[in-house]
């Protein structure tokens, strides 16, 4: 039987590349596009995701969510919350916004009290770091501490070494060469 991170991989090489002209957030030109978006919330794929981040993460003492920036990190954030029930971890998950809300409470980190809580800020796909980034920037202001930034697929661009710049542990599950992809 093959493993969920060889599940996963197969899933994402036949139905989440595309090949192309594409713009990335970044601005930045590419051949292939990754939407992993179209998995994440497929019903085959986010068990699997789940199970594979819940396997990044382990090792890690201490965290007591998981989540990011909206929109590309609440599936992810929500499959290892679900599959970590599922193995009797008890992760939550939370959702920060690009901006805080107008209304209400004004709040731009949504989900559990997390002031003085170790949290893993996670993301579907990262090239540049930048939705991580400015999570773990809303992250501070309400007082969490985060541990890692776990992605599901990295690009093999900046984000590593920008968040690593930043002061954070990167890691992730699937590159580009486990794909067939090159670096662009």
């Amino acid at each position: 039987m093959t493993s969920a991170r060889e599940q996963l991989i197969e899933l994402i090489t036949s139905e989440a590349v595309f090949h192309g002209d594409f713009t990335l957030t970044s601005g930045k030109k590419a051949t292939y596009y990754i939407d992993l978006r179209k998995l994440s919330l497929d019903h085959r794929a986010a068990p699997l995701i789940g199970q594979v981040m819940l396997d990044l993460i382990d090792d890690i003492d201490g965290v007591v969510a998981v989540g990011g920036l909206t929109m590309g990190a609440d599936p992810i954030a929500s499959a290892i919350m679900h599959q970590g029930v599922a193995r009797g971890k008890v992760y939550d998950s939370f959702v920060v916004r690009k901006e805080p809300k107008d209304h209400g409470r004004g709040r731009q980190v949504e989900g559990p009290d997390l002031a003085g809580k170790r949290v893993v800020v996670v993301e579907d796909t990262s090239t540049t770091g930048g939705s991580p980034l400015q999570a773990i920037e809303a992250l501070q202001k309400v007082g969490a501490e985060v541990a890692a930034v776990a992605v599901v697929v990295d690009r093999q661009a900046p984000a590593k070494e920008r968040i690593e710049a930043a002061g954070y542990e990167y890691r992730f599950a699937i590159g580009l060469d486990d794909l067939g992809l090159q670096p662009q």
